[in-house]
């Protein structure tokens, strides 16, 4: 048996040393680098041969790191270190399309495993990755692409092989979970919220990607991918962020006994897949209702093995580097082993449901007048959109009425469409929250 085209080690020689290079030296490279220097020697034991780290890509070689590393290794020069052909494991962790797209290929096509954490990359083009490690023989792997040190990618791809996974439901964003937890415990607005998410350090200067809901549709594209074997994109996922999300709505969700989270759902439809990122309450009943601060949660439903739940820190140099290493023991393994590990698995090949065509329910506020008659007409505009309702709760009087009106499951199309009807009603003064439900028993 053969590694490429080097032989394995005759038994009871020392194995050679494996080569690895890491591409970026941020919060999340840097402790990778930390991680295999300290823990070398264990490193060595669980692989069954020592790990030698020949490279660091950097930007700029004087930049201020959060580590040292060691003399020699950092270059500017991304594009040699991967080519040079004796490197065995690539660890990408720059992020971004470009130039991690062309770093990974070259990597793959000079004979490296790659390890990645780059989720926009895999849910924006990880077949032609996937594509290229097979053609190379290499392998492909990326736990640290979603939710940080928490293993879900693997029990999804692996563990899970046997079984067939209904959906995904998962808080996979820090940013905006820390933001939500802070309106609903504290009663601020977003802004306020944001700013403190800021100031800890939980938050980007810009912080659109978090807060819109970007970094939430990229991992719920990697994760239903995996859970129901068809390639979705970013592009697929219907995408909503929480900067719409008003203290009036987090605190209408304490009045009705849940909570606003932010949640990526994967769904199983017959023969086809819905995937959506969005706001929603969920009940505080709910394992995901718990889940505060900046940590993430994934909860799976599966017919055999049932509901699973998986919880922890999302994100950070040392929680994501902890999901690198892991892979790269993984990949290393197989190396020595001259084997590889699990590839794509897109057999099934299934539509991707437009959100029109999701099933979901809603909770509207609707500014009313307050007088007789009021109810039965935002009862017909429901029915007349074939939209059935669960709860009706009216909160004030007069100028202040408001009605609550909780949904039974219809089509994302239906009850938008329903709102719009009760918009251009004269009873109607507003609309002044509309927020989907998830986590509830019909």
């Amino acid at each position: 048996m053969t590694d490429g085209d080097k032989p394995l080690r005759p038994e009871g020689l020392r194995p050679r040393s494996l080569r690895v290079a890491v591409l970026g030296c941020g919060s999340v490279g840097s402790q990778v680098v930390r991680l295999l220097g300290e823990q070398a020697d264990d490193l060595a034991a669980r692989i069954g041969a020592p790990v030698e780290l020949v490279g660091v890509g950097v930007r700029r070689i004087d930049a201020a790191r959060e580590v040292d590393v060691p003399e020699g290794l950092l270059t500017t020069d991304a594009v040699g270190l991967v080519s040079r052909g004796d490197v065995d494991i690539v660890v990408e962790v720059i992020g971004g399309i470009e130039p991690a797209r062309s770093l990974i290929l070259s990597a793959l096509a000079h004979g490296a495993s790659v390890v990645t954490a780059n989720k926009a990359l895999l849910a924006e083009d990880g077949p032609t990755l996937y594509a290229a490690a097979a053609d190379a023989g290499r392998d492909l792997y990326y736990e640290a692409a979603v939710a940080g040190a928490i293993p879900i990618l693997r029990p999804l791809r692996e563990s899970l092989a046997g079984d067939r996974v209904t959906r995904v439901l998962g808080i996979v964003n820090g940013t905006t979970n820390f933001i939500l937890d802070k309106m609903d415990t504290s009663g601020a607005g977003f802004e306020d919220a944001l700013q403190e998410a800021q100031e800890l350090g939980y938050a980007e200067a810009d912080p659109t990607a978090d807060v819109e809901g970007f970094d939430a549709a990229a991992k719920a594209a990697i994760l239903a991918s995996l859970a129901f074997h068809t390639r979705v994109t970013a592009a697929d996922v219907h995408r909503e962020g929480i900067s719409e999300v008003t203290a009036a709505d987090v605190a209408s969700a304490r009045d009705m006994g849940s909570v606003v989270k932010l949640l990526a759902i994967a769904e199983l439809k017959g023969d086809a897949v819905a995937v959506r990122v969005h706001p929603a309450m969920i009940p505080r009943s709910h394992p995901l209702a718990s889940v505060r601060e900046a940590y993430n949660a994934v909860f799976v439903e599966s017919q055999a093995a049932g509901q699973l739940m998986f919880y922890g820190p999302g994100a950070g140099g040392s929680p994501t580097a902890s999901a690198v290493l892991g892979d790269l023991v993984t990949v290393a393994r197989n190396r020595l082993a001259g084997t590889r590990g699990v590839g794509e698995s897109a057999y099934a090949d299934r539509r991707v449901l437009p959100m029109g065509e999701t099933v979901t329910r809603y909770a509207v506020a609707i500014d009313v007048d307050d007088r007789a008659g009021v109810l039965a007409a935002i009862a017909t505009a429901f029915a007349d959109h074939g939209v059935s309702i669960k709860t009706v709760r009216q909160e004030g009087r007069g100028e202040d009425a408001q009605l609550v009106v909780v949904s039974h499951q219809a089509t994302d199309a239906q009850l938008s469409g329903t709102v719009e009807a009760l918009r251009d009603m004269e009873i109607v003064r507003d609309i002044s929250s509309v927020m989907r439900v998830e986590g509830e028993n019909e």
